[in-house]
């Protein structure tokens, strides 16, 4: 069962919510655990009271972590470096959204579920919350045009897709703090969403958002500069995004947003009008820098699109792969960023990679283990090392059946009849199965010591397929260098 939350007008006025309850099929319900919490906003309900005053000594400063990691971009007060420390309020509630564009995740979003891990660490309280809401409109921020719009059963598959994933992050860091309770919740806006009138809206809040501050907002620019101009619906976003902030400041005791630099405009909204419509001050906006590298480009995007946080999207093995060919200039900068590691172990890694004897791509083998632990757990990193270490090619570990299939999402395939495979030259092979585009190729690298048939080097082009060599009799690995490879399902 679910909650549902609806709230009543009476004379244009917001007043008190009811919950009822709705029945949600086996197959859509949350997992077990899951920290789900369903609230309505009202702008006459009363203040709830602040959190107690920590009873334990007094936790590191958060802001100074993220700092000195390279996880601060800007605050909209410094205060918030005060109230970051101060016992007699308690722990923060501090909140990061995420609309539900895809049914996963992806690493540009991973930078907010570790931020948000790091107030955990430090005693404080995660909400995350989900755009339920605003993600039928979408975030024009970064965004070169609108966003196409999502039919509701797609909004509700990458709903229940992204709790999942968040669930499983956040309760990681669930007794890392000096709660007793559970130290995150996840919430969906359309909660308070669902029921608001336009006239209520434009008369309670929209009277007091000033529209040459909307313009100036660094979103609207660049889209108003554009080809493609921005749509009425996406000029209101950051008033949907502020009024959230205010229902969460309102009702939850949250203080503190935190978001990428480019939600900045939106972050701000929120502050403005708790400032304006509440006359209250405490309320506080953080942003990160965006993930890049250090060409400045985008980092979070592979040939073949982005790095999905979901194992059912990306594999643990490709997850982990993508961080261990990270190089060398970004090494040391994402360890500070995506992982948890001390300083001073990072700062041991980064010695080492000048030091004599360093084996190359250790620090990049550290930093692929942590953050494939953090995001896939202990049993997703298992599962990747393994299949790393199955899949080198020139590697001893003996090849088996559920190995091989379980990269062969992640990389390129073929079938073939077995009656076409057996006593099929290596070389024939290497070209039916698209290993390589001409024989010539194949038999230049074979002639090179890089082209491997189950991980074993192919010394000799006069090599046919034989029975034992298909493993487990229903599939073959073609390999060529370390990167590229082919597996060859046999029907």
């Amino acid at each position: 069962m679910a909650s549902r939350t609806f709230l009543c007008f009476h004379h244009g006025k917001l007043i008190l919510p009811f919950t009822t309850t709705k029945f949600i099929p086996s197959s859509k319900r949350p997992l077990k655990n899951l920290s789900f919490s369903s609230i309505s906003c009202s702008l006459n309900t009363p203040q709830p009271t602040l959190e107690p005053k920590s009873k334990l000594g007094s936790p590191p400063n958060v802001i100074k972590i993220l700092e000195q990691r390279g996880l601060l971009e800007s605050v909209t007060n410094e205060n918030l470096r005060l109230a970051c420390s101060d016992q007699t309020a308690g722990p923060l509630k501090v909140y990061c959204g995420f609309d539900p564009t895809a049914e996963s995740l992806h690493l540009g979003n991973l930078l907010g579920l570790i931020v948000l891990s790091w107030f955990q660490r430090c005693g404080h309280k995660a909400v995350a919350l989900i755009g339920g809401a605003t993600g039928r409109i979408g975030d024009p921020s970064g965004k070169s045009q609108e966003r196409p719009e999502l039919d509701l059963k797609s909004l509700e598959k990458n709903i229940v897709g992204i709790m999942d994933t968040i669930n499983k992050i956040l309760s990681k860091n669930a007794n890392l703090g000096s709660q007793e309770n559970s130290n995150f919740v996840i919430l969906n806006n359309y909660d308070w969403w669902k029921e608001v009138r336009l006239l209520d809206f434009l008369k309670q809040v929209g009277r007091y958002a000033r529209v040459g501050s909307m313009m100036s907002k660094e979103s609207v620019k660049k889209r108003l500069e554009s080809e493609q101009g921005m749509s009425y619906t996406e000029f209101t976003y950051q008033l949907l995004q502020g009024y959230d902030f205010l229902c969460l400041f309102k009702n939850e005791s949250v203080s503190v947003q935190i978001g990428g630099s480019d939600q900045w405009g939106n972050i701000t909204a929120g502050t403005e009008l708790i400032r304006k419509i509440l006359q209250a001050e405490g309320a506080y906006g953080l942003t990160f820098p965006l993930l890049l590298k250090s060409d400045g480009t985008k980092f979070g995007k592979s040939e073949d699109g982005a790095i999905w946080l979901s194992p059912s999207m990306l594999s643990p093995y490709k997850f982990y792969q993508y961080f261990f060919s990270v190089p060398d200039a970004d090494v040391v900068r994402f360890l500070k960023i995506l992982t948890f590691l001390s300083m001073e172990e990072i700062n041991e890694l980064e010695s080492g990679m000048t030091g004599p004897g360093y084996v190359p791509n250790t620090a990049q083998q550290r930093l692929a283990e942590e953050i494939t632990r953090f995001v896939h757990g202990e049993d997703g990193l298992i599962e990747a090392l393994k299949a790393t270490e199955a899949l080198r090619p020139g590697s001893e570990t003996k090849l088996d059946w559920k190995t091989i299939e379980g990269i062969a999402e992640d990389v390129p395939s073929c079938t073939l009849p077995y009656n076409q495979v057996v006593n099929l030259s290596i070389v024939d092979l290497s070209v039916c199965s698209g290993l390589f585009e001409s024989k010539s190729a194949a038999r230049r690298l074979l002639k090179q010591g890089g082209l491997y048939l189950n991980n074993n080097r192919v010394d000799n082009e006069i090599k046919r397929i034989e029975a034992e060599d298909i493993v487990d009799g229903k599939v073959l690995l073609l390999s060529a260098g370390k990167k590229n490879k082919v597996v060859v399902r046999i029907s």
